[in-house]
């Protein structure tokens, strides 16, 4: 192996370097959960797992690790894979955990054969309590010495729905008085009549993602399980399930990887804050243009190539940083100041009334803010006596200031300054959505932080091209915007740099 190739790679993709050298076939996974939209964090998540996988000739999967009835729905795998796709990320394979509900099941045998798991009848805030604290050991359960064939047979009683919901759970027979909370006894199967979204009423248990997610990995053969450092002191579990539950065979274990997550300053990135927002009416929906879902961007109009191009200049690390919000812009302003034509849009309307060389009288709007009676130093649009050019059209003085409109004369003396404007007769109104962001500062999640007024809509006049228009354009001097339904969403201002 050229030890060269392992400079100025990040540690996952050192690791890789190194399997692909002993002869291991790279299989990344993307394992979502289907309890809500995925986000701009999630989209960095399965870039890196597609990159480093098509980088080294290796394959991806989309795997839904749905374990939680009451949370799931179809609708939210539907809306992942088209995020997904609109992104220009693929898969080679479409999983499902609960595609392994009886190899599963099987494993949690293994582990009471074995007498790595026993059925716990304890309540559920016995369990808490037993289990310690950061600087207390945990203690054992009364049940947990209960013999193997007992406990088969309980186990049994799970699935064929002799016990209420909360009567018992399966947990794992590990450590009590270890310094990780995860290996002190965690519970991997508990019961819950609640039908699934894709087996229906079939399976009345159901296991715990703690348990599933190694497990599917392992039968997926995945080669490098990267997630995010939440997940660092969950390590040494996924480790010891597939090493005493899974059965003997595999080649190369599935490893975990940890890397930091996507952090944006005003942003949210959490998906249970996210349906939040959802449910409690703060935002319109999972796709409200506000939201940092991908299906909220792709409404507020941000290419999906300044997407990925964005989350891919973040990285990939250890160290817990915060990306400012401007840098995001900056690659959504990069993208769409390549191709969104201008167009003329005043929002802040007012009336000029101009005698035109020949006498004739036109009328038009300007920009409030693009006129002033006592402009400060410098001023270079229009003022009493003041000539500027109304974009490419004509050069105009202003000679009066009257109750609701300036009057005007076309001059061809030399311009200070250009504004634009649209004719008075001819233009269409629209509505426009304007946005900032969710939190008024930093990424605090408390509700004192949540910026309740991130919508402003008001009407705008817009030059008659703009029915012309199907994609995204640059509103003249005040950013670019897309239509959205009836009206027009703000996607990002002029501002340059970060």
């Amino acid at each position: 192996m050229n030890k060269e190739k392992l400079v100025d790679v990040n540690f996952i993709e050192r690791d890789i370097i190194e399997s692909v050298a002993r002869g291991q076939k790279i299989i990344t996974r993307y394992p979502p959960e289907p309890n809500g939209y995925m986000h701009i964090g999630h989209a960095k998540a399965f870039g890196i797992n597609r990159t480093l996988a098509l980088k080294y000739n290796g394959t991806t999967n989309l795997r839904f690790d749905d374990t939680n009835p009451e949370k799931e729905d179809m609708k939210y795998v539907d809306a992942m894979k088209r995020d997904l796709l609109w992104l220009g990320l693929e898969w080679e394979q479409l999983l499902f955990a609960s595609d392994y509900y009886e190899q599963l099941y099987a494993m949690a045998q293994t582990l009471i054969n074995k007498g790595l798991a026993y059925v716990d009848f304890s309540t559920a805030e016995q369990i808490k309590q037993e289990r310690g604290g950061l600087t207390t050991p945990g203690i054992n359960s009364r049940f947990r010495e209960t013999p193997i064939k007992t406990n088969l047979a309980e186990f049994k009683k799970m699935r064929d729905g002799k016990y209420p919901d909360g009567h018992c759970v399966l947990r794992a027979k590990i450590d009590m008085k270890t310094g990780n909370m995860n290996m002190r006894d965690p519970v991997i199967y508990r019961i819950q009549r609640v039908p699934h979204y894709r087996t229906g009423t079939d399976w009345l248990i159901y296991p715990l993602y703690d348990f599933a997610h190694p497990l599917s990995d392992a039968i997926e053969n995945i080669s490098h399980s990267n997630c995010s450092l939440e997940f660092q002191d969950h390590r040494p579990l996924y480790d010891w399930f597939i090493q005493h539950a899974y059965p003997p065979g595999h080649v190369v274990a599935p490893r975990q990887f940890e890397f930091s997550r996507l952090n944006i300053e005003q942003t949210i990135m959490s998906k249970r804050y996210l349906k939040q927002l959802v449910d409690e009416g703060v935002v319109d929906g999972w796709d409200d243009p506000r939201m940092p879902t991908i299906s909220g961007m792709r409404r507020r109009g941000y290419p999906p190539e300044a997407i990925m191009e964005f989350v891919a200049s973040t990285g990939v690390s250890k160290t817990p940083t915060t990306v400012p919000l401007s840098a995001l812009e900056f690659y959504v302003r990069q993208h769409l100041d390549k191709s969104a034509p201008r167009i003329s849009v005043v929002f802040q309307p007012l009336k000029i009334r101009v005698q035109r060389l020949d006498s004739t009288i036109e009328e038009f709007f300007i920009e409030r803010d693009d006129f002033s009676e006592n402009p400060p130093t410098g001023w270079k649009r229009l003022t009493i006596g003041g000539v500027v050019r109304l974009r490419e059209f004509i050069n105009i003085k202003c000679v009066a200031v009257h109750d609701g409109y300036l009057e005007c004369i076309e001059t061809t003396e030399k311009h200070m300054g250009i504004i634009h404007w649209v004719d008075a007769t001819n233009h269409v109104k629209i509505t426009v959505n304007d946005y900032t962001p969710l939190l008024h500062s930093g990424t605090s999640l408390d509700w004192e932080n949540i910026n309740r007024d991130s919508k402003k809509t008001y009407t705008a006049l817009a030059h008659p091209d703009i029915k012309k228009i199907k994609g995204a354009f640059q509103a003249i001097r005040r950013g670019f915007y897309i239509k959205d339904g009836k009206s027009y969403n703000k996607i990002v201002g002029l501002k340059e740099g970060f």
